[in-house]
C-alpha cells in the first residue's frame, strides 16, 4: 500500500490490486493547488468545499459519503462513521464521517473534520488503526493536543497528521505542523510518500509528515 498527501485532507491511498482511494478532495478556494488525479474510489467525509470536490477527480466510480459499511473488490472494505464537525453535537459546523479502510491486512483511517473526542461507540465502530489521517490544526477540528489523545485511544501504530496551516493556506485560523510535532514523543519523520504493508509495521515510524505533491 502507498500512501501519499496531496495537501490539507486529501491523500491517495494506491492499493497492490490496483485500487485507488482518494479522500477529501478540495476545490481551488482551498487555497491548494488542485492537481490532476485520478481513483476509482472517492471518500467524502462532509460537504464542505475543501473536503468534497469530486468533480476535481477523473474516472470515480465511487463516491462514499454517507455512514455505513462498503465492500469493494478484492476484499477491501470501508467503514464510515458519523461524528460531530465541532465539539458542540454538530451545532456549530454539522457532521463529519470517520473512514476505516480494511485491506490488505491493514486498518486505515481518515477522520475527515473530526472536532471532538470520539465517543465509546464511534471508538468501538473504529477498532484500532495501523495508520491514522487525523486532523491537528485546531479551530476547525480538533487540535494537536487532542490528537495525540485520539490517536492513543485508537492504538495508532502510524500516525499521519493533517489540516494544519502551510504557505496554502497561511491565512487560516488554524496551527502549523510544529504544534503537532512539538507533543510527539517519538521523532518525526518527513517523507514524500508512506510505502506500507502489514509485515513491516514494526519498521514504520510513530508520525509521519507527508510532503503535499501539490506544493512540490
Amino acid at each position: 500500500m502507498i500512501i501519499s498527501c496531496i495537501g490539507h485532507a486529501k491523500f491517495l491511498i494506491e492499493l497492490e490490486n490496483g485500487l485507488r482511494i482518494v479522500t477529501d478532495p478540495y476545490d481551488a478556494t482551498c487555497g491548494y493547488p488542485v492537481t490532476e488525479i485520478s481513483a476509482d474510489v472517492v471518500l467524502v467525509s462532509h460537504g464542505h468545499h475543501d473536503h468534497s470536490a469530486v468533480d476535481t477527480v477523473r474516472g470515480v466510480e465511487t463516491v462514499i459519503d454517507a455512514a455505513g459499511t462498503y465492500a469493494l473488490p478484492e476484499d477491501v472494505t470501508i467503514r464510515a462513521v458519523e461524528a460531530d464537525h465541532d465539539d458542540a453535537g454538530g451545532s456549530k459546523r454539522g457532521k463529519t464521517l470517520l473512514f476505516c479502510i480494511e485491506a490488505e491486512g491493514l486498518r486505515v483511517m481518515h477522520l475527515g473534520d473530526l472536532g471532538h473526542v470520539p465517543t465509546e461507540a464511534q471508538l468501538a465502530a473504529l477498532g484500532s488503526a495501523d495508520v491514522l489521517m487525523i486532523p491537528v490544526g485546531g479551530f476547525y477540528t480538533i487540535d494537536a493536543p487532542t490528537a495525540v489523545t485520539v490517536a492513543g485511544l485508537l492504538n495508532a501504530r502510524v500516525v499521519l497528521p493533517m489540516h494544519y496551516k502551510t504557505s496554502a493556506n497561511a491565512d487560516w485560523p488554524i496551527a502549523g505542523i510544529e504544534a503537532y510535532t512539538a507533543l510527539c514523543d517519538e521523532p518525526v519523520e518527513f517523507l514524500d510518500l508512506l510505502r506500507v504493508a502489514r509485515g513491516d509495521l514494526s519498521c514504520q515510524p510513530a508520525s509521519a509528515v507527508l510532503k503535499p505533491t501539490s506544493l512540490r
